[in-house]
């Protein structure tokens, strides 16, 4: 009877050990800015590493729209979410005490692409192309720091103008990787991009070349965050944002961080995003 004991005894403490730390489950969330089976592919593969690193069961749930993203952050359905640099700046507007983290290294300067389809004859050139006046352009969601705010800024910069009196047509695709099939399919002429998903579309060979190319690169700003709720310790302990920080800083698995595509993460602060703010009021995207 006294080896059973022992034995119960040995098996409930085994358990406690391997039991999640904290009975809460840290959920987050990302902008939907590919399509949603990459999406779901990469993030699932983030939450087990999360999940291991940090000691409780973690999460991820997908959404449907950058504005969601900024919504599921802002009721606490998340705790923890992938942003642009807009939408980061948003959603910690909305939630007191919440930090941006982390950003990939590629983050601290980051670009749009202008992309265009073949038939428009535009070329490669280091100056902005007014050329793109009066033909069919797509953005990509609205809440977007690369596919929609900065590219907004230079056009309007450029323009002294509205894209809407700028562009005989604007569309807002959704999301990069929808901008660049429309452009290569024609059904818009000229389109905003992320660089990285250009680069990354274009290694994998989702880029026909002969249809459709860069034509102008932005100047370098801060965009991609990894953004905590400021309340989120109240659940899950003191120090939690600091071993959250630290884990996604010690994310060094390459096929963890080629799915983003980032080299790394680095630390980050709110204030790193100032640009965007400034810029997001310049032109009446941010109050």
């Amino acid at each position: 009877m006294t080896k059973i004991k022992t034995l119960i005894a040995t098996l409930l403490v085994s358990a406690a050990l391997a039991a999640p730390a904290h009975s809460e489950t840290f959920v987050f969330t990302a902008i939907p800015d590919e399509d949603e089976s990459q999406l779901m592919t990469r993030f699932t593969k983030v939450a087990k590493y999360l999940s291991k690193q940090l000691g409780v069961e973690v999460k991820y749930v997908p959404v449907k729209s950058y504005a969601a993203a900024v919504t599921a952050f802002r009721n606490d359905q998340v705790q923890l979410a992938w942003f642009g640099g807009l939408s980061g700046v948003r959603a910690r507007a909305l939630v007191k005490g919440s930090q941006a983290i982390a950003q990939g290294a590629e983050d601290q300067e980051f670009q749009t692409y202008l992309i265009a389809h073949a038939s428009t004859g535009l070329k490669k050139s280091a100056k902005f192309p007014k050329g793109i006046a009066g033909k069919s352009f797509t953005f990509g969601s609205k809440g977007s720091t690369s596919g929609r705010l900065m590219p907004e800024y230079y056009i309007r910069e450029s323009f002294k103008k509205s894209p809407n009196k700028v562009f005989s047509r604007v569309g807002f695709s959704g999301d990069h990787s929808r901008t660049i099939a429309l452009v290569q399919s024609g059904a818009f002429q000229i389109g905003a991009v992320n660089f990285q998903v250009w680069k990354k579309q274009l290694k994998d060979g989702r880029i026909d070349p002969s249809k459709i190319s860069v034509i102008w690169e932005t100047p370098r700003y801060p965009d991609y965050n990894w953004s905590v709720r400021g309340d989120v310790e109240q659940k899950f302990g003191k120090g939690f944002i600091q071993k959250v920080k630290q884990t996604l800083l010690g994310m060094k698995d390459p096929d963890l961080l080629a799915s983003f595509p980032r080299k790394s993460f680095i630390s980050a602060r709110n204030s790193d995003y100032q640009p965007i703010v400034d810029v997001g009021r310049e032109i009446g995207l941010i109050e």
